[in-house]
């Protein structure tokens, strides 16, 4: 069989992956309707495999990388109580502190994609600090699935409180200068909107594809910016609202919208990516974070 390809593949399936990959349809029911795509030489299995993530062949940036100092650590969790694991990863050659980002993870864990990403930021010479939200009950399992469905165990709000934790450790951290952003995907894109909203010296918020918030946008000090693509109908559903609280209570932000796009279009490990638009938004959000956290 010949390999797959993202052309062979029609929307309706990633669409369909979506709704899977956010709870909003059983595995049962996910399987059952992907069979109508199997056709033409294409099976259940085939499809399944390949709009899975990679994480052994698409990683970017090894842990052992010669460039990096990264390594695991924990930090209080002072409102829910408790500690979190997270990625603490920045440049060897650092001679002066480093402004920080706090990496937020999708709805499944702190799992090899996120890490990689955390990695990324300090090769861009930052200090960052990716945390597992999943770590009070055992970490990111090795799994995304098992990942989902720990991550449905806990209430967002107390894992909102985690990352700014996370955010507060980061900033006194003794090489952070102080001056501290968040970038988050997916759930993580909420977070990093919810953060704008509840941490007042946050320095800058790059959500991608996160869902908006709904009240307290005049809470918001941080500048933002914010990547959607073009066909993720479900979080652009809530886009032109959000805006239009932005713009009533002047908050500066820059949001890009991706044409062709799907959501989830930033991950290397599926066949969502798409590399034009994720290369050029990392691209905008390093140039972003430069601007608003280097002195």
């Amino acid at each position: 069989m010949k390999e797959l390809k993202k052309e062979d593949i029609k929307q309706e399936v990633f669409d369909l992956y979506d709704d899977y990959a956010h709870n909003r349809v059983s595995r049962r029911l996910f399987l059952d309707k992907l069979s109508t795509y199997a056709v033409g030489g294409l099976t259940v299995a085939s499809l399944v495999s390949f709009i899975s993530p990679d994480y052994v062949k698409k990683i970017q940036i090894r842990q052992d990388d010669p460039n990096l100092k990264s390594e695991y650590i924990t930090y209080d969790s002072p409102k829910r109580g408790g500690t979190i694991k997270g990625l603490l990863s920045r440049p060897v050659d650092a001679k002066e502190k480093l402004p920080g980002i706090i990496v937020v993870h999708e709805n499944r864990g702190l799992n090899p994609h996120i890490e990689d990403v955390g990695r990324r930021a300090a090769l861009a010479g930052f200090i960052s600090l990716a945390p597992d939200a999943l770590t009070p009950l055992g970490g990111y399992p090795g799994n995304d699935d098992k990942g989902r469905e720990l991550q449905r165990q806990r209430d967002r709000n107390e894992m909102l409180e985690d990352f700014i934790a996370a955010f507060e450790h980061l900033k006194t951290h003794p090489e952070c200068t102080g001056k501290v952003g968040v970038v988050g995907f997916c759930f993580g894109g909420w977070i990093s909107n919810m953060m704008a909203v509840e941490v007042p010296d946050l320095g800058a918020a790059v959500p991608f594809y996160g869902g908006q918030p709904k009240e307290d946008i005049e809470r918001i000090n941080a500048p933002l910016l914010l990547h959607f693509g073009e066909l993720d109908k479900r979080v652009n559903e809530g886009w032109p609202a959000y805006e239009a609280a932005l713009k009533e209570h002047e908050k500066e932000y820059t949001a890009y919208m991706y044409p062709n796009a799907n959501h989830g279009f930033h991950n290397d490990t599926t066949p969502r990516y798409d590399r034009e638009a994720a290369e050029l938004a990392w691209q905008r959000t390093v140039e972003f974070f430069k601007n608003h956290l280097v002195p």
